[in-house]
């Protein structure tokens, strides 16, 4: 059986955000360091064999601290590497297809703005639900916002974990637990990229916004 995923402080990577020098392999190791608790490899810039390189070294950093390794959108990249899962969006494959080529093991997550987007992936299998963009963020200029009446119904809607996603930083956090608190719901995590991979110190950006979380929680 599966062991129970801790979504707490989900890294989702972004090679973009990184400062001058800084590896992305060293930025997630500093960043599970600081604890993050699940990373989403997501490279929509590299080609296949670029990508399953740079996978390969990053789950070899995850499994050496018990961390998960999920791929964003690319289910064939999941496969070669064996993953721990995959995430995707609601123009990749569908969730219970994904199950279907990955497994009954694997995490599967997919991004929902909508209750009836939220209400298909868990008819598909989905283990979990990324959630946003809770705010504006500048490392998808695509995404669209989820106010937090939405993600009440969506959390009524579904018994699924639901991981909040987009412009959440140090700053933004405070005002995304006093939504949340304010509208009577829960978030089982927060996604964030450039909080901590913009950070020249990501281990400390990763544990400020850990600590932050939790004394929340």
């Amino acid at each position: 059986m599966r062991k129970p995923v801790d979504y707490s402080l989900y890294l989702v990577t972004d090679q973009s955000c990184l400062p001058t020098g800084i590896s992305l392999a060293n930025a997630v190791e500093q960043a599970i360091a600081g604890g993050v608790t699940l990373v989403q490899l997501r490279e929509k810039n590299l080609d296949s064999r670029a990508f399953f390189e740079q996978a390969l070294q990053i789950k070899t950093i995850c499994q050496a601290q018990h961390v998960p390794l999920l791929i964003n959108d690319r289910v064939d990249i999941a496969l070669a590497i064996d993953a721990d899962g995959v995430h995707v969006g609601q123009s990749d494959l569908p969730a219970d297809v994904a199950r279907r080529l990955l497994g009954a093991d694997k995490i599967i997550g997919v991004s929902a703005r909508t209750v009836a987007q939220a209400r298909q992936a868990q008819t598909d299998g989905a283990d979990y639900l990324g959630v946003g963009a809770v705010f504006a963020t500048h490392t998808k200029h695509d995404a669209k916002t989820v106010d937090i009446a939405t993600f009440a119904t969506m959390r009524a809607a579904v018994d699924l974990p639901m991981v909040a996603i987009g412009g959440i930083n140090a700053k933004t956090l405070p005002t995304l637990q006093n939504n949340l608190s304010t509208a009577g719901v829960t978030a089982d995590g927060i996604a964030v990229v450039s909080a901590i991979l913009g950070a020249v110190d990501t281990r400390q950006a990763a544990a400020d916004l850990k600590q932050s979380w939790l004394t929340y929680q």
